[in-house]
């Protein structure tokens, strides 16, 4: 692997050190409970690598945004799901850095652990924020999340990488002011998706769904140019997308959601994707859609279809995919290929993790909504990385700079 000039934490002595731990366990949450612990799980060795080395652990973290304020929570559960997951005590205080959150700090004692409130119940931690404000980090050392905390912290220690891409003072601010290191999930994030962009097993098949089809644009044409991708498995709203690229019509009810959420957007980029590299990409051949309670096919040679909404690929592009998956060498998955959550359309989603989980592919997969996806139907031992990052990730891949990456390198 390419060297990344950042320190680790691992044979840093901590013992009797107040250490601010910057994790990324924002997970998927169904009334108000945990329902994926994967970054949970992925923050407990770096977690007892602290306690166990005798640091005073302060942990921030965050849990929604005003992106998806439906999941904006206290983080009391996470406390409780970390210490049954690791047997370490983890206390918590749902208070970011007021008073009562500033004594607990000074009052930690060795091998001791508090999960701090929710970052995001701070201005200055959300991404609209971030979007419209634009601090750099220098700016960030008067926020109030920084002057509060950093004069009780000796060390920051930040694992949280798949929010890299975050501008924010949790992320990037410390590092100007304390010993700044990253844990070892940082280094095993970078590793797996340097290893995806230059040293992966050919052919190298990408697989992009979901409903964001931002994630997707964001990275197909560099990884296009740059050789990454052998081949694109497009399906999701990504894959309806191109197929209108390519001047098919789908129908006015799904053409006119598209409409309402900008998505027709894609449109004009999508064609100029195809005017490129056109052969390297592997579109569906047919749809499914819901009538009177029953899950029906349609071909692409009988689209449009005025009245339906195409919520998952059909059968003969499930045949299509495995074909090129039973080739491939290397896998990445990002976004499911349908509205999986319905039995009705799940069956695309279905099949093709399947088809790689049997695979004998090297596979990375990323993304909350991808690894929702992917336990439901498989096991996710069958899966070589599972990647935390989501916006992180696609950046990554994109060939685009991140602000943690960057700060890490630029600290004190």
């Amino acid at each position: 692997m390419e060297e990344v000039k950042i320190k680790s934490i691992i044979g840093v002595d901590v013992k009797g050190k107040t250490v601010l731990f910057r994790p990324d366990i924002n997970s998927p949450v169904k009334g108000g409970k945990i329902v994926n612990d994967n970054r949970l799980n992925a923050t407990i060795p770096t977690l007892k690598y602290l306690v166990d080395g005798g640091a005073k652990v302060a942990v921030i973290a965050h849990q929604g945004d005003t992106l998806d304020y439906q999941n904006l929570m206290s983080m009391a559960p996470h406390a409780e799901r970390l210490t049954e997951l690791s047997g370490i005590k983890v206390d918590y205080i749902d208070d970011v850095c007021g008073e009562y959150a500033l004594q607990r700090v000074r009052e930690l004692k060795e091998g001791e652990v508090v999960l701090l409130g929710n970052l995001r119940y701070l201005t200055e931690e959300v991404s609209t924020f971030e979007k419209d404000v634009k601090l750099k980090a220098e700016d960030m050392l008067s926020t109030y999340l920084v002057r509060r905390l950093a004069p009780l912290c000796d060390i920051y220690v930040n694992d949280a990488f798949s929010a890299a891409h975050r501008n924010a003072p949790s992320m990037v601010a410390f590092e100007l002011l304390m010993p700044s290191y990253a844990g070892p999930l940082f280094f095993k994030e970078y590793e797996a998706l340097h290893k995806v962009m230059t040293s992966a097993a050919k052919p190298l098949v990408f697989v992009l769904g979901g409903a964001k089809i931002s994630d997707a644009f964001g990275m197909m044409g560099k990884v296009l140019k740059d050789g990454v991708a052998d081949k694109i498995i497009a399906c999701g709203v990504t894959g309806v997308v191109m197929r209108l690229a390519q001047g098919k019509k789908i129908g006015a009810k799904y053409e006119n959601w598209l409409r309402d959420r900008d998505l027709m957007a894609f449109v004009e980029p999508a064609k100029e994707l195809l005017k490129e590299y056109g052969d390297r990409f592997v579109l569906p051949v047919d749809f499914a859609y819901e009538e009177g309670g029953v899950r029906k096919e349609i071909s692409l040679e009988d689209l449009p279809h005025d009245d339906a909404m195409l919520l998952d690929v059909g059968a003969k592009s499930v045949s299509i995919f495995e074909e090129v998956l039973g080739s491939a060498g290397t896998i990445f998955v990002n976004g499911p290929a349908g509205v999986y959550e319905n039995e009705l359309f799940s069956y695309g989603t279905d099949k093709i993790w399947n088809a790689i989980a049997k695979s004998s592919a090297y596979s990375v997969i990323g993304g909350g909504d991808t690894v929702t996806a992917a336990s439901k139907f498989i096991d996710l031992k069958d899966v070589n990385y599972v990647c935390t990052a989501g916006g992180a990730m696609v950046r990554f891949l994109s060939g685009k700079r991140l602000p943690l990456i960057e700060a890490m390198l630029n600290s004190k």
